[in-house]
């Protein structure tokens, strides 16, 4: 596949985030107090992925892990703004292949069913027009498709793999239940669902040999069981009554682990495992797995993890999603996540939103600065002691 790397993503008219930008690395890490707009930041990038490679409806933005709300509140309404915008404003850049690519998208909300309506939309290369289309275009088009994969100006390679890029975008939020197999999962997509369904088939798709050492993707076996320290084994099996009692629901493939500290001949499944590992298992497959989205958010990345775990998962998961070409939007409360984040590399970008007097977003990126290295301290005491911002004002 063709190295896409996304580039300033905008944002204007779209609940709190009344006009922000930002320009994405591989890994964007978002914190922020509560309500701070972070939430909405994954769930704009939804909509955005939505409006580019198929429709945006209660149907698309279910499938994509976007709450749903009525349509008075998708579209920013501050007492400050005298003149209320008629659209919802989206664009993105990219580059693939040595080529700058630029994708811009005016909706308007629901009012007569759950369709949002394509005011205008363009796609440009290297700064010139390629596609564009308004409600002053003379041709009929529907206005409550996305042209972008359907236009035959649009049918060269090179469009088709941006689109299967940001098309597959979706925010998952892991849910215990759903990851130890006891639940459903509501919006269950290939391989993982977007609180975790079918966890253990993805698993089996990446345990294998490699040259005689035992794998998990890319890593070695050892060095997985290290972040799940109790752990002398873990597998993916057929549920069975020995392990697994029979009163618990469950699914076709179950997880299986042994704990080092109990005899060999005692298993048990995800169902009576720490909900750690779990999530430790749930993020790494995400970052691996190629039939996993290019192009994902994890909203509460930290959720379940001890904070020394959380810190030493965030590194490993970054370098997994830099390896692997993929781009994921993340948000978080704990700040052991800053510590695993290198963010001298220009892949990873640690960002803060706030909401300013007027209750505008707004977001900044976090640098590595001459000012910062003095302080010689960790991200996390820089963000607890209110030095980075993306803190609550409490007295």
């Amino acid at each position: 596949m063709s190295e896409m790397k996304l580039g300033k993503i905008t944002i204007q008219n779209f609940k709190s985030l009344y006009d922000v930008s930002f320009e994405s690395g591989r890994v964007n890490v978002f914190i922020g107090a509560n309500g701070s707009g972070k939430s909405s930041v994954l769930e704009a990038i939804g909509v955005l992925s939505a409006a580019m490679t198929d429709r945006v409806n209660s149907s698309s933005l279910q499938r994509k892990g976007v709450r749903l709300s009525t349509s008075a509140l998708y579209k920013s309404k501050f007492l400050s703004i005298e003149k209320e915008s008629k659209t919802v404003d989206f664009a993105l850049e990219w580059k693939l292949d040595g080529h700058d690519y630029d994708y811009v998208s005016h909706l308007t909300v629901p009012n007569d069913d759950d369709s949002w309506k394509y005011f205008a939309e363009s796609v440009s290369c290297d700064g010139e027009a390629v596609y564009g289309r308004s409600n002053r275009t003379s041709a009929q088009l529907n206005n409550k498709i996305g042209y972008f994969t359907i236009s035959e100006l649009l049918a060269a390679k090179e469009y088709a793999t941006a689109a299967r890029y940001i098309g597959n975008y979706g925010i998952y939020q892991p849910d215990t239940l759903t990851l130890r197999g006891t639940v459903a999962d509501p919006v269950q997509i290939n391989p993982i669902g977007l609180n975790g369904g079918r966890l253990a088939e993805a698993i089996q798709d990446l345990l294998h040999e490699d040259e005689g050492d035992y794998m998990f993707g890319s890593m070695y076996m050892e060095d997985m069981l290290e972040l799940i320290d109790w752990a002398s084994e873990f597998k993916v099996s057929k549920p069975k009554k020995t392990i697994l009692n029979p009163g618990v629901p469950t699914t076709q493939q179950i997880i299986e682990f042994k704990d080092k500290y109990l005899k060999d001949t005692t298993s048990f499944t995800g169902y009576d495992a720490s909900e750690g590992a779990l999530y430790v298992l749930f993020m790494l497959a995400l970052a691996m797995h190629e039939k996993a989205p290019q192009m994902f958010a994890i909203d509460s990345f930290d959720h379940a993890m001890n904070p020394r775990l959380a810190r030493k998962v965030t590194e490993i998961f970054s370098q997994k999603i830099i390896e692997e070409g993929k781009t994921v939007f993340i948000t978080t409360h704990n700040p052991l996540v800053l510590d695993g984040l290198d963010i001298s590399n220009d892949d990873i970008r640690l960002f803060t939103t706030e909401r300013n007097r007027q209750g505008h977003v707004e977001i900044r990126r976090v640098q590595v600065s001459d000012e910062l290295l003095k302080m010689n301290q960790p991200l996390s005491r820089l963000w607890i002691n209110g030095v980075l911002g993306g803190v609550p004002e409490l007295l």
